[in-house]
This record gives C-alpha cells, structure tokens and sequence, in this order.
C-alpha cells in the first residue's frame, strides 16, 4: 500500500502523540516529585547560634535535596513577631522556626520545662541534654496536634540579666520590672528574689529599656551583643539561669506536602545541623562575652556566696510550680532524669 505525504505526516503525528501520552503517564509521579519547595526559616535573633544553625540548614538541605527544596533565612523577627511566626508555621506561611521552645508555651504548657531555674550548671550539659534520647521524644513531640512537627533542639548559651542600673547583690532585685517569657519557672523565680516579672516579646524589649518601661530583661549575651544594647544599659549580671534552649519546628502542613525521600532528607539534616551546631554555640558564647566587653559593656558576677543562696532559693521552682499540673510535672521529672544523666 502507498502512502500520500499527507498521509505519512499524519501516521507520524499520531506515533509522536501516543509516545508523548505513553511517556507523561509512566514518569508523571516523577514530574512531581521533580517539584521545587521553598523552605522559609524564621528566627527571632541575628548572627548567633540560631541564625548560624538556619543557615546551615538551609545549605544542607538544597544541597541534599539537588537543588528540589530552596532556603530562605528570615533572622531578626523578618517575618513578623515572635507569636505571628510561630502562627505562620502553623498554618504553613513560614515552613520551619527556630525559636526557644518556651515561647509556643500558649500551645502547651510543657514547652517550658526546659526553663526551670537549676535544671541545668554548665553550658557543655546543656549540649548533652538537648541530645538525649529521652528529652528529644518528650520536646519534639510537643504541638504535633496543633499543626507542629517538632524535628530538633540545641542550646544556646546560659540566660543572663541585663539592667539600667547593674545587679551586683541579690537585694538589687528587690522592685525591680524584668521582663520575661511567658513561662510560669521564670516569672515564680523572680518573685522569689523580689522582682516584677514583665513577660514581653524580643522586639519590644530594647525599646521599652530605652524609654524605662522596664528595669532590665532576661535574655541570652549575644542578643545584648549583636543588637547594640549598651546604648540602652551596658550592665549584665551573669546568673546562668536559665539555659537557653532552640527548638527547630516544622510546618506540619508544609511538611506533608513533600514527597517521601524529601521529608527523610528534612528530618536527618534538621536533626544533623542540630547536633552539630552544639560545640559551634558554646564557642560562639564566649566570643559574644568578649564582643560585648569590647563595645563597652559590663559583666557582673554575684558574689560566690549570693549566687550560691539564689540557687538554694530557685532550686525547688521547678517541683512547685508542676507538682499540681500532672502533664506538667511528667515532663519536668523527665528533664530533671536526664540532667542527673547527663552531668
């Protein structure tokens, strides 16, 4: 049989149709899976541990992922306040957070064991704690039912005081308005040493310094540091209480859009960076103590003996504040369990 060009042209148009058909439904999960994903990574503060650990996250994961998820740091509250980014990631604006797990306390009220005054002595435990076993099931399963996908914890650095006028001796708490976290540990410790407790957000605190809305603020030396507060006071007293935790907590709604091999890479380089960022954050908090001498601050010690004495005071906060809280109280004895492990 002979065929007209038109013909040939035809059968040929055909052929190439049915190969286009065959060929997009055999690879057509592959097309998705080929999907691009921006991972947007919110945190409150700049050039420190969490805002290094974001970065890091971030290259590991476009690295691992070949290019598929992108990532994007947003430091300093970019995204809005502290409560707007952790609603953000709830609802899967904002893909990942990595902020103290004390502040998604109004979610549930376990986040804030890790803020119990004595919980922790030195900088190096702290980076045991937030890798053990026990701690990491009880802290990242928290908020799994409110659109939360707890995959990471590390520390910071030890809490510590700043205030207009310098705290040298336990009396100089008396009457003065600190601000807090909204965390039950933190606001009873300060009553017990005489103060106001003021829970405020990060942004608002330099500000309200500035104008004598409050006396001083309980933060972390390299805030003070890296966002310039000795305008504002250049005294700090080194209380070391309490430790500062970060916890890293995905969108639940974002993450279950990711196809499978894309989640697993999530979740093994969350919990790596996590892991690895400890030693890079217990150097980086002596580096921010001298940075903040440099820029003419100043860091004051209680004396031995006053700093001994509000331990002995703070140590039973903890047990106090949770022993009529059953849920509460379970999770501050599993913290307590894995400091006497970890010492």
């Amino acid at each position: 049989m002979r065929f007209t060009g038109t013909a040939i042209r035809l059968r040929i148009m055909c052929g190439a149709c049915a190969l286009a058909v065959a060929f997009g439904a055999m690879p057509g999960a592959a097309r998705a899976d080929d999907k691009s994903f921006v991972m947007k990574i919110t945190l409150p503060t700049i050039n420190d541990a969490p805002h290094q650990y974001g970065k890091n996250l971030a290259a590991a994961v476009e690295k691992n992922s070949g290019g598929r998820i992108k990532g994007e740091v947003y430091p300093a509250s970019q995204l809005g306040s502290i409560p707007r980014q952790i609603e953000g990631v709830q609802f899967g604006s904002i893909q990942v957070a990595v902020i103290p797990p004390e502040f998604f306390v109004g979610l549930d009220e376990r986040f804030e064991v890790m803020t119990a005054p004595g919980l922790v002595s030195t900088i190096d435990q702290a980076a045991r704690i937030a890798q053990d076993p026990a701690v990491q099931k009880l802290m990242l399963g928290l908020g799994a039912n409110k659109g939360l996908h707890g995959a990471g914890l590390f520390i910071a650095q030890p809490s510590s005081i700043i205030t207009r006028t310098g705290i040298r001796h336990l009396a100089d708490f008396k009457g003065k308005k600190i601000r807090i976290v909204a965390s039950k540990f933190q606001s009873e410790a300060l009553e017990r040493l005489g103060a106001t407790p003021v829970a405020m957000t990060l942004a608002d605190v330099l500000p309200a310094l500035q104008q004598g809305a409050i006396d001083g603020a309980i933060a972390g030396i390299a805030v003070y540091a890296n966002m310039q507060y000795q305008d504002a006071s250049k005294y700090v007293t080194e209380t070391g209480q309490p430790f500062i935790f970060l916890a890293v907590e995905l969108s639940q709604k974002w993450f279950d859009t990711l196809p499978k091999d894309l989640q697993d890479i999530v979740l093994a380089d969350v919990a790596k960076e996590a892991k690895a960022i400890n030693p890079w954050a217990i150097d980086y908090y002596e580096t921010s103590r001298k940075n903040w001498q440099k820029q003419g601050g100043e860091l004051i010690s209680l004396p031995p003996d006053e700093q001994s004495a509000m331990m002995e005071t703070l140590l039973s906060v903890g047990e106090d504040v949770s022993k009529s809280k059953p849920d509460l109280h379970a999770a501050y004895a599993e913290v307590v369990a894995a400091a006497k492990r970890d010492r």
